[in-house]
């Protein structure tokens, strides 16, 4: 037993090593050519009034995400929508700042202590989220694509790789959440075949899977979900639209709209937490794409991801110390993974 432990240890190690190695090389792809005193001209020009907007507009995406993880939860137990508020906004914090998506995490754990809902059921609606954010992500990256002349082989193979996985997530997750009896008569036969414990541990991990997914087996609540889940993802591409207008650049809310699909899709790349160089990476590319000079692109990728990063880090952490727990916690919820 001594000589195992340090194996997942030593194996989350180096996971940590790739994602921060990967984000060197963006952030490397990010900052080659540039000009650090134009870019600190763009800097130096920004409309700080229209940066505490998009801030401030920020934090009503985060309540919206809590509306929507309500309405997936609403068929388990009904959580105060103030509460669910609270603990999303934990969980960018912990995204924001640890590796392996311990934010995940951390919203399982205090939905378990806070409103004993079972871990494996909570766990599922966030997967279920993420399944969504995917489609919608999509939908922003085509919806751009369809408005805004762009030409980029990386952002239509992004297309066509998300198009992939996000639609096989849906048919998976809408078959499990239509067929329950199916998907109990395979998951009883699997278990027949184990021993006893590994049986039942089956059994219990499936009930809490089909609770989780119940909510999409309600018409109501399935369309609670889509329609807030657009209507976050746009308010957030409305914040980058806010942040264009500091630097003073004259783009249509389809830019942003195609800077939020694209970004947020390539959050599927491994990267150390806050995607930091993937993001900047990703945001210049689109913004060059539709003709904006690269330090200045680079120079509105470095603001935007303060604004969406700095704000609801922080309180998050505030939420955090309010929930009676601290630092320590965020790595225990990710080795609870």
């Amino acid at each position: 037993m001594t000589n195992e432990k340090p194996k997942p240890t030593l194996q989350r190690r180096w996971i940590v090593v790739i994602g921060v190695a990967i984000s060197l090389i963006f952030l490397f792809l990010a900052f080659r050519g540039l000009k650090p005193e134009q870019v600190i001209q763009s800097l130096s020009e920004i409309n700080l009034l229209w940066l505490i907007v998009g801030a401030i507009t920020y934090s009503l995406a985060v309540t919206i995400i809590a509306w929507r993880w309500q309405f997936l939860l609403q068929t388990v137990k009904r959580v105060p929508l103030v509460d669910l508020t609270q603990i999303v906004a934990i969980g960018y914090m912990g995204n924001n700042v640890y590796p392996f998506r311990a934010g995940e995490a951390l919203r399982i754990f205090l939905l378990k202590r806070n409103h004993d809902i079972a871990a494996t059921s909570a766990a599922t609606t966030v997967v279920i989220e993420r399944v969504f954010d995917g489609i919608v992500m999509l939908s922003f990256l085509l919806l751009g694509l369809l408005w805004v002349d762009v030409q980029s082989a990386e952002i239509e193979w992004m297309a066509r790789v998300a198009a992939l996985v996000f639609g096989l997530a849906v048919v998976v997750f809408f078959t499990l959440a239509a067929f329950p009896n199916t998907l109990r008569f395979l998951v009883e036969r699997i278990a027949a075949l184990l021993p006893d414990l590994l049986a039942k541990l089956l059994l219990k991990f499936h009930d809490g899977v089909l609770v989780g997914l119940s909510g999409l087996r309600s018409p109501l609540h399935l369309m609670g979900a889509i329609v807030t889940s657009y209507a976050t993802w746009a308010i957030e591409a409305v914040v980058y639209w806010i942040v264009m207008w500091a630097f003073g650049l004259d783009l249509s809310y389809a830019v942003a709209l195609l800077v939020v699909g694209t970004v947020n899709l390539a959050g599927l790349i491994p990267a150390s937490p806050g995607q930091v160089g993937v993001y900047e990476f990703f945001v210049s590319l689109v913004m060059e794409a539709v003709g904006i000079e690269a330090d200045l692109a680079l120079a509105y990728a470095i603001v935007v991801h303060i604004v969406i990063w700095l704000p609801v880090t922080v309180v998050g952490f505030l939420f955090l110390i309010r929930q009676g727990l601290g630092w320590s916690s965020i790595r225990t919820a990710s080795n609870r993974k």
